[in-house]
């Protein structure tokens, strides 16, 4: 009995021992994902410091750059215009709004929420760098191959994405926006507020939806997504990408849904391509065990 009793109190120290071990294991893990994040929030506040110091280019290049007439994007369009004879709307040379504030720290708070925001898109790379980081030491070989340039991909991806937002969905969505009335005795008198909002959602917007194929990417190594999947969904995305290009696109004309939605269209087949590579490699890999 004395033995029995002797070798279950071994067992359960050991367990305790495990159990604290484990319990150790995971609050290292969290200091190092703070660290990590820590880092992350330093890269983001430096890049918003920069961002608040040269905030006049910033504010007049950028932020206002969608209310320009001469804006790269409306150029375009009018140079696009005069060569092939598509109208006078398609050529865009007066955006309809007044901009006007209404807050006591209206400005300043714009000042610190545009610098904060440019602060995020330009840290954004570095966060995924430490977010990889915290990943890595977790994953097996063949892991650590195939994932192996996530922070690239991604943060190039991102970066054509926030583009693409700035200089065709934002500037389109803002004309249809500021030329669509109800009756013309109300005048668009925009708070600054509502038109950052708006520059703001689209352009990260879009950088976002960029993401597509690393998100696909990640949901097929987790057998979550399948090519198949996506093949028998690709009608449904068809249409829901046609949908957001009729909306944001100032004229209903067939070049200009063209330039919007393409984009979203090869996103989607290249997300495809990548279920499908990743789909073949998982059953070579099972064929290989059996």
């Amino acid at each position: 009995m004395s033995e029995n009793r002797g070798k279950s109190l071994i067992e359960s120290i050991k367990d305790k021992g495990k159990s604290m071990e484990a319990e150790m294991s995971f609050f290292d893990h969290l200091e190092v994902l703070r660290w990590h994040l820590i880092r992350s929030a330093v890269a983001i506040v430096v890049f918003t410091g920069l961002a608040f110091s040269y905030y006049d280019f910033i504010f007049d290049q950028v932020i206002m750059g969608p209310k320009n007439p001469q804006f790269w994007t409306y150029r375009m369009m009018c140079s696009l215009s005069e060569r092939f004879n598509l109208g006078p709307d398609f050529c865009i040379t007066d955006i309809p709004f007044n901009i006007i504030n209404t807050d006591m720290a209206g400005q300043f708070t714009l000042q610190l929420n545009s610098s904060l925001l440019i602060g995020l898109i330009l840290g954004f790379p570095y966060l995924l760098f430490e977010i990889w980081r915290f990943v890595k030491p977790g994953l097996n070989p063949n892991e650590k191959n195939s994932a192996s340039g996530f922070v690239f991909w991604a943060s190039l991806l991102f970066i054509i994405g926030i583009l693409f937002g700035y200089y065709i969905i934002a500037p389109l969505s803002i004309n249809f926006l500021a030329n669509y009335t109800v009756s013309d005795i109300i005048q668009n008198q925009i708070t600054i507020d509502s038109y950052l909002s708006s520059v703001a959602t689209l352009t990260l917007g879009a950088g976002i939806t960029f993401e597509l194929p690393m998100v696909i990417f990640i949901l097929s190594k987790l057998g979550i997504m399948t090519p198949e999947f996506m093949r028998s969904t690709r009608r449904y995305a068809v249409v829901i990408i046609l949908i957001i290009a009729a909306i944001v696109t100032p004229t209903p004309d067939i070049l200009t849904m063209i330039t919007v939605s393409l984009p979203l269209f090869l996103l989607y087949e290249i997300s495809i391509m990548i279920s499908a590579r990743i789909d073949r490699k998982r059953k070579k890999e099972i064929g290989l065990r059996y």
